[in-house]
């Protein structure tokens, strides 16, 4: 089996490093002067690594035809793992309001994804952050900083400062993913790598973890939409 791979080289960077991203692309972050022979050899001694990230539960394949949405009434949109029906109001109205369905001004309709977006990160902050420090104190754990982020290919991540930062398209998922996906970047600040006990302190902090990894699975492009 062909194994396929991007390669990004930077003058700036040292060491060749291997990611496989969340849609199971696999990128070489290689430094300028390597030759395209010597990064083969090293993906190829890489092969079984890069194949069990490919085919980890938190990676997702491309869905067969991806849905194309417009932001017009009738049309649903995810929020909190429930898709919610779009209405354009004409008048009297200049942003948008949620209540069991989204309401989008029509004066705002040539920015509609722009200030859908703000609106998701706005929900993002008010509702992941909150969690992130619940989490926390469960866990006894310290976080420096949380940050809401734009990041197209992690959920989560944290930093050597303690750090914790979300992306924003997790408003879209359901509340028992978005605790998974923060439980799972605070044991990291208690267990960096993914070890037995680091998927035990996971498993006992968001015990519906198996139920979060198969959504994400099958559900994860669908947050990467636009809207």
């Amino acid at each position: 089996m062909e194994l396929k791979y991007t390669i990004k080289r930077s003058v700036k960077r040292r060491k060749l490093t291997i990611t496989v991203e969340r849609d199971r692309s696999v990128i070489v972050h290689a430094p300028e002067g390597i030759s395209d022979e010597k990064i083969e050899q090293i993906v190829a001694s890489k092969r079984q690594w890069i194949y069990e990230k490919i085919n980890h539960p938190q990676k997702y394949q491309d869905l067969p035809h991806a849905p194309g949405k417009e932001l017009i009434s009738g049309e649903s949109i995810l929020y909190l793992g429930r898709q919610y029906r779009i209405e354009i109001v004409k008048t009297g109205l200049s942003e948008i309001k949620f209540a069991q369905r989204f309401f989008i001004p029509n004066v705002q309709m040539s920015r509609r994804a722009e200030i859908l977006q703000k609106w998701y990160i706005e929900k993002a902050k008010e509702k992941i952050i909150p969690r992130v420090k619940y989490h926390a104190r469960q866990l006894g754990v310290d976080v420096s900083m949380i940050k809401i982020v734009d990041n197209r290919y992690r959920w989560g991540s944290c930093t050597l400062n303690d750090n914790v930062n979300f992306n924003w398209r997790l408003i879209k998922a359901p509340m028992f993913v978005i605790d998974y996906i923060i439980v799972h970047e605070l044991a990291h600040l208690i267990e960096a790598n993914h070890t037995p006990r680091f998927w035990n302190i996971v498993k006992a902090q968001a015990p519906t973890m198996e139920k979060a990894k198969t959504w994400l699975k099958e559900n994860g492009q669908l947050l990467e939409m636009v809207i």
